[in-house]
């Protein structure tokens, strides 16, 4: 079992794009993985029939008990967060604006601050159009341990992969370099780097390099958009070449990725030259 991690550096790369683009030739008992969790959209393309829901917890959520509470405003005056508003007379704990650290129950005299766990978002298993399972999750809005949800969606991921002996678990990373993409390519054997052809998607991807440096999967690459500026094709090319990474493949910059997009296609069922295209980046990607 192998397991295939795309990232991008950068949001708009086309990751999910390209991602999706290869889950088209995946096996039935193979698995896909929507790692990007603050902003999932696979679904959008897999149209996925949800199997199994849970919910994910992270953090504390804090209350204030009115009628225990003395008003003596200490625990207002000592948060750094501004998040305890005082409306008609009660003393309220803004949700978002909570940090979830409990300082304010610490400093209450009367204990009349309680703790629960947050509900922070959502789990998902589900059967996609094309036969194979789906692992995802969303994150509720403005909620963050994003990198621990991943690592929760990778972990079923794997279970359910040992389950049906399947060959690859292929993932859509998050964008950048933060906490839920390193969490993303822990125990990842292979990072399928996609850089778009714009100065922002050469930068951004020179840093995840850097980020991988600290891991130990195997490295490729494809350009997507490429065309849209030649110079940087050129740029790209150079810097993977002496990178020593292997170049798995080129999306050209077109209109018609547009509209598979807009018709809710992926790109190897909507034109036989992606699925040419795709097929040859699925072939190089299990012979790594």
């Amino acid at each position: 079992m192998k397991e295939i991690v795309v990232v991008s550096g950068k949001g708009g790369a086309g990751k999910s794009t390209i991602t999706a683009s290869l889950a088209y030739f995946l096996n039935h008992n193979d698995v896909l993985v929507d790692a990007d969790v603050d902003a999932a959209d696979l679904h959008i393309l897999m149209k996925p029939d949800i199997e199994t829901e849970k919910d994910f917890y992270s953090g504390l959520e804090f209350v204030i008990d009115n009628d225990v509470c003395t008003n003596c405003d200490e625990c207002r005056q000592k948060c750094e967060y501004n998040a305890i508003n005082v409306i008609d007379g009660r003393y309220l704990i803004d949700g978002i604006a909570c940090e979830g650290c409990g300082f304010c129950s610490y400093v209450c005299s009367v204990e009349a601050i309680s703790s629960s766990e947050k509900l922070t978002g959502k789990k998902y298993i589900s059967n996609t159009r094309f036969g194979f399972k789906m692992v995802h999750a969303k994150l509720n809005v403005a909620e963050e341990n994003s990198g621990k949800l991943v690592a929760e969606v990778k972990k079923n991921a794997r279970e359910l992969a040992e389950k049906q002996n399947s060959e690859i678990i292929l993932v859509d990373g998050p964008p950048g370099v933060g906490c839920s993409t390193i969490s993303a390519l822990s125990n990842a054997d292979i990072a399928l780097l996609v850089v778009e052809s714009t100065v922002s998607g050469l930068h951004d991807i020179k840093r995840c390099m850097v980020l991988l440096q600290h891991f130990k999967s195997k490295i490729c690459v494809i350009i997507n958009k490429f065309g849209l500026n030649p110079d940087i094709d050129c740029e790209i090319l150079n810097y993977f070449e002496d990178k020593e990474v292997e170049m798995l493949g080129k999306v050209d910059y077109s209109l018609n990725v547009v509209d598979s997009l807009k018709r809710c296609m992926v790109l190897p069922e909507y034109a036989e030259l992606y699925k040419k295209v795709f097929a040859e980046i699925f072939d190089g990607l299990k012979k790594m």
